[in-house]
């Protein structure tokens, strides 16, 4: 058993990583509230630009609109736009949206490339000898939407070029403060019709059935969607971005707020084992004075 004065030494330093764990849990529980916050700022306009965007892609011939909605007959590359995080302690929030990667397309024909947001996901596929195209890092703890559109432009402007064919986008969904659910959705080219939309369900409110409104575009559907579509990748990007940091703050809550609780359950168990110790000491204390004074009063018999 280690002394009292070892087990007192390992006491303060457990409550003083309760402490610090405490904190990190309050920091994440104030980042959780201003990343969801965000979220919702930016769902006027996506709503608005995923009906304009519905709209045109339902006139006939659809395809031929935006070489952005053109659909590749032979898929020969991939390109893949992982969102993880900078930063440790946040549970398996890095580990599970890497896992879902790898299950996803560690197995496929098509050769694969990645665009990393986060130092995390970069240095857990670099070390599985992925072939990453790009990586993004510390970015703001809260990114405008500047702070990511050249994400957004990049799979763009490689989708344009025939570098890939396809480009999914895979992040964490933030349900709640307990679940956070790794997704995958194709961002290029764009989908209207599949359930892999990352807006369809997010962002087309539920409205009555009727007729559809009827629109007159000027300067014209060709000069729009050369704007619009870029943009709104990028912003899928951006929405995509601000759910992962509140999954990434949720979990983090979590993980710190679990350390805490272990953390001065532990302090308990070793005060409790301080408390013996010391009693211990004492008495054999005790138990040295009363042979000393048995000793002595044999002596002077």
């Amino acid at each position: 058993m280690a002394n009292a004065r070892e087990v007192k030494l390992r006491i303060k330093s457990v409550k003083n990583i309760a402490q610090v764990t405490r904190a990190l849990q309050a920091v994440s529980a104030s980042r959780v509230r201003r990343a969801m916050e965000a979220v919702t700022a930016t769902r006027p306009y996506a709503t608005k630009a995923w009906q304009v965007l519905t709209h045109i892609a339902g006139q006939p011939g659809r395809d031929a609109l935006h070489p952005l909605l053109t659909a590749r007959s032979e898929v020969k590359n991939v390109l893949v736009v992982m969102i993880s995080g900078d930063r440790g302690l946040a549970g398996p929030y890095n580990t599970n949206i890497l896992r879902f990667t790898l299950d996803k397309f560690d197995a496929s024909p098509t050769p694969v490339r990645y665009v990393t947001i986060g130092r995390k996901g970069t240095e857990l596929l670099y070390r599985r000898g992925k072939d990453i195209m790009a990586q993004f890092a510390d970015l703001p703890a809260q990114p405008s939407f500047a702070d990511v559109s050249a994400i957004g432009r990049l799979a763009v402007d490689e989708f344009l070029a025939g570098n890939v064919d396809e480009v999914y986008l895979l992040y964490t969904d933030f349900v709640n403060m307990i679940r956070q659910d790794p997704l995958s959705k194709k961002l290029l080219p764009l989908e209207f019709d599949s359930a892999e939309g990352l807006v369809q369900a997010e962002f087309t409110p539920q409205t009555a059935q009727g007729p559809a409104a009827a629109y007159i575009y000027e300067p014209g559907q060709t000069e729009i969607l050369d704007e619009i579509i870029p943009s709104f990748t990028a912003l899928q990007v951006y929405q995509a971005m601000l759910e992962s940091l509140a999954s990434e703050h949720a979990a983090r809550m979590v993980a710190m707020k679990n350390a805490t609780d272990n953390a001065t359950e532990f302090a308990s168990i070793l005060q409790l084992e301080y408390n013996k110790a010391r009693q211990q000491t004492i008495t054999n204390e005790m138990l040295d004075i009363a042979g000393g004074a048995e000793a002595l009063s044999q002596a002077s018999s």
